[in-house]
């Protein structure tokens, strides 16, 4: 039988549901979501992407993307325009009220990261996000070199 306290998968998986729930309670009074915080992050500054775009940059599958963004458009986080250089396509952006509330979803992801490294020490830190970066990398060289 296999010991999930010594699985980096299911382990893995269990800190990325906790850090998910963590984000969601600090953000739910924003009205937003930790599934929309890879479009947030991806449009942070004024950027606009089409949505085949978006979903490459976030490894997420295109019905995924296509039902959260219409989430945001509903609540006015987010804005399509037609893109210019293809007239199948549009572009979408953050709109001024998603903007001005970029401050506040920084500040609640810090908050987020800051308690689940507080037991850690500042080489234990560095240890331990290098070794996700290799981690990540394996795994993406693993699926072809993408997520």
């Amino acid at each position: 039988m296999l010991d999930r306290t010594l699985s980096a998968g299911y382990l893995t998986n269990w800190a990325a549901r906790l850090f998910a729930r963590a984000i969601d309670r600090r953000l739910r009074p924003l009205g937003l979501a930790s599934g929309q915080m890879p479009i947030l992050f991806a449009l942070a500054g004024g950027g606009a992407l089409t949505q085949k775009r978006l979903a490459a940059i976030a490894a997420i599958e295109q019905p995924t993307m296509a039902a959260t963004l219409a989430r945001m458009e509903r609540d006015g986080l987010v804005k399509r325009t037609p893109d210019p250089n293809d007239r199948r396509s549009a572009l979408v952006a953050l709109t001024p009220a998603a903007e001005r509330k970029a401050a506040a979803v920084r500040e609640a992801v810090e908050e987020v990261n800051a308690a689940a490294l507080s037991r850690l020490g500042t080489r234990e830190r560095a240890a331990f996000l290098k070794a996700l970066q290799t981690v990540t990398g394996a795994l993406e060289e693993d699926l072809g070199g993408g997520a």
